[in-house]
């Protein structure tokens, strides 16, 4: 019994240190809301200028995620975290002490690059190191991280935001700390056992970490892992026949994960407020509630996702999303906006979206691939999910102001419920199987 409570500790110990990639993953992203306005003033940014000041993380993130697979894969999951942090740090220092537009974008699009290479590292080693029963909420904590990332980001902008007019150099610098953190921290982890009989021919180092994973079944497992690769007799190809199921499930679960709305309505969360007629430190202040219900709900259902399963969290989800975002478009067209019904419509959209969406992502597509291309498959996934990411971030300004509230979040119900079909139909459930054996199911099916 004690030797169990030591292999959850150590386990539960290094999903937390890799699951720290996904707090400055949210903390990047949320961030830039509470200087967005600012930026803009301070280098005189026409619409257009603005718009990639905005994206250009997004854009990074697509560069870093659709790169992510050959680092993990050719140099091991704990290098590949290595240089994440280090991308973290150099970019909240670079765009902290940027004196010109131009190096300003440079530093961001690095540190887009960190959160793409992050996406798919972070999910794949805690999915890689965690027993099938507590994998889902494991590899939750990932993104329980991301939004506790972005609720200190919220938090941070409102306070920092207090102190003057170059407030937005302290909002963006001071990720360089937990930065910092994670790279130490990482030093004190394994690398991924499955990397290491797989992709990095280290058996003996392998046998040590699974033991401290598996205990007594550290022979069955490793034995587990070196048949289910050796059946398969594949030759390493993402876009093969055999794997055509997975690959078309991850493709639309991000894109679905996109066209509800979520990385508009982070990004331009006090500007949303200000749409529904709350004044700018409200509007900030409104955020910070954001935040909170967003941290609130992704840890409820980290907690259920083992137990009720991925799929019901979604079916749940979706439902409540389509009626969330439906009230808040019925608000626009009615002219309702005013007070806080928009305000409340959105938190319920937030809490809806952490529940389901939120939590199931990068659970789900780190556990629908098999082992050898486990990290092409989240590269594809993650790559999916940050180009629609970038394009509806770059486009909602100019989407708002063309066809109104109203319409874009009817936009937004629309494609919600899409996903609720696509849930219903197609989606399998995963919870409680091996990665061998979800891998197995998923591509015969």
């Amino acid at each position: 019994m004690k030797e169990l409570t030591m292999q959850r500790n150590s386990i539960l110990a290094w999903s937390f240190v890799v699951a720290l990639g996904g707090f400055l993953f949210g903390f990047d992203t949320a961030v830039i809301s509470g200087a967005e306005k600012a930026v803009q003033v301070f280098w005189s940014l026409n619409e257009f200028q603005h718009g990639l000041t905005m994206a250009v993380a997004l854009l990074g993130t697509v560069l870093g995620a659709a790169l992510g697979a050959y680092p993990s894969d050719r140099f091991g999951r704990k290098n590949t975290l290595f240089f994440v942090a280090s991308l973290y740090f150099f970019s909240a220092i670079g765009t902290a002490l940027a004196q010109d537009w131009s190096m300003f974008i440079i530093f961001r699009f690095l540190g887009g690059i960190g959160v793409g290479v992050s996406s798919v590292t972070a999910p794949i080693y805690i999915s890689e190191i965690s027993p099938a029963g507590s994998r889902g909420k494991l590899v939750g904590l990932f993104q329980f991280n991301v939004v506790f990332g972005i609720l200190i980001a919220y938090l941070s902008n409102y306070f920092i935001g207090q102190f003057g007019e170059e407030s937005w150099r302290w909002m963006l610098g001071v990720q360089a700390f937990p930065a910092l953190l994670f790279f130490i921290l990482i030093f004190f982890v394994p690398e991924s056992p499955r990397w290491l009989l797989l992709h990095g021919n280290k058996r003996d180092e392998a046998i040590r970490v699974m033991q401290k994973i598996s205990g007594d079944r550290y022979a069955e497992d490793i034995e587990e892992i070196l048949a289910a690769q050796n059946q398969a007799q594949r030759d390493g190809r993402l876009f093969s026949k055999t794997n055509r199921v997975p690959v078309m499930l991850a493709i639309l679960f991000a894109v679905f994960n996109q066209v509800s709305g979520i990385n508009a309505i982070i990004y331009y969360a006090p500007r949303v407020f200000e749409m529904a007629g709350l004044g700018a430190q409200s509007s900030l202040l409104s955020s910070v509630g954001i935040g909170l219900v967003n941290f609130a709900f992704t840890l409820i259902a980290i907690n259920f996702i083992d137990k009720v399963g991925r799929r019901k969290l979604m079916l749940i989800g979706s439902v409540g999303l389509i009626a969330s975002l439906s009230l808040v478009s019925y608000s626009f067209f009615a002219g309702r906006t005013e007070g806080v019904a928009v305000t409340l419509y959105l938190m319920f959209y937030i809490a809806f979206f952490a529940f389901s969406q939120g939590a199931v992502i990068w659970v789900f597509i780190s556990e629908i691939f098999p082992n050898d291309v486990r990290a092409k498959g989240q590269t594809l996934g993650s790559l999916t999910h940050w180009v629609m990411a970038a394009i509806i971030t770059f486009c909602f300004p100019a989407l708002t102001d063309m066809l109104g509230g109203g319409y874009t979040f009817a936009i937004f119900a629309g494609f919600m419920l899409l996903q609720l079909l696509f849930v219903w139909k197609m989606m399998p459930e995963t919870k409680g199987r091996t990665l061998e054996q979800v891998g197995k199911t998923v591509t015969d099916s």
